[in-house]
């Protein structure tokens, strides 16, 4: 089976994945393959740079990704650009890994922008991550990002609303890891069931 699990920024999204992923399921974060393809010596480094220019490299010889967040945030053609060199590359690897799966497997597919590409229609199952707007914002900013560029960056996400009319399944990350662990485990039970019919 596989299930696509998306939310928007600061949600909670990998937790829940790592908590899925302690079940049994396989996870395939898209995010992580996406550093994977544009990691230096790669054509998709290759390709980024020779669009966004050589201040985007870092002084380890890799991608500065919060530079570029800076560029790509503040500009849709910006970020169209770079979604058009990475995202062909992420859906490459990800076929790729997807057969190295067993066919009896629950595949977590952990990918933030699903409803952004349209890839809802790809998956048996969709699992939506959703929290409120001040748990999320306080969540962002603990990892660096300040209010001003954490909602720019929301902004440029699909809504919860978006996100709801795509879902199967909506997980609630407004509380304790405890009560995620147990939401989480009755999703796992859901989705066990559903394989077993299949």
């Amino acid at each position: 089976m596989r299930v696509g699990l998306t939310g928007g920024l600061g949600a909670g999204k990998s937790t829940v994945s790592a908590l899925l992923a302690e079940h049994g399921a396989v996870v395939i974060d898209a995010d992580a393959i996406a550093r994977e393809v544009v990691r230096a010596g790669t054509p998709g480094f290759d390709a980024v740079v020779q669009r966004f220019g050589a201040d985007i490299v870092g002084p380890d010889g890799e991608l500065d990704r919060a530079r570029l967040a800076e560029i790509v945030f503040a500009d849709d053609h910006a970020r169209d650009a770079l979604n058009g060199i990475v995202h062909p590359l992420v859906g490459e690897r990800s076929r790729q890994l997807m057969t190295t799966v067993p066919d009896d497997a629950i595949v977590v597919y952990d990918v933030p922008l699903l409803v952004e590409n349209n890839g809802a229609g790809g998956f048996d199952v969709v699992v939506v991550v959703e929290a409120d707007l001040a748990t999320r914002l306080r969540r962002l900013e603990a990892r660096g990002l300040d209010e001003p560029r954490a909602r720019a960056r929301m902004a440029a996400q699909a809504s919860d609303e978006q996100r709801r009319a795509v879902a199967d399944e909506v997980v609630h990350n407004d509380g304790s890891r405890e009560t995620l662990a147990e939401e989480v485990g009755a999703l796992w039970g859901r989705l066990s069931q559903r394989e077993r019919k299949r």
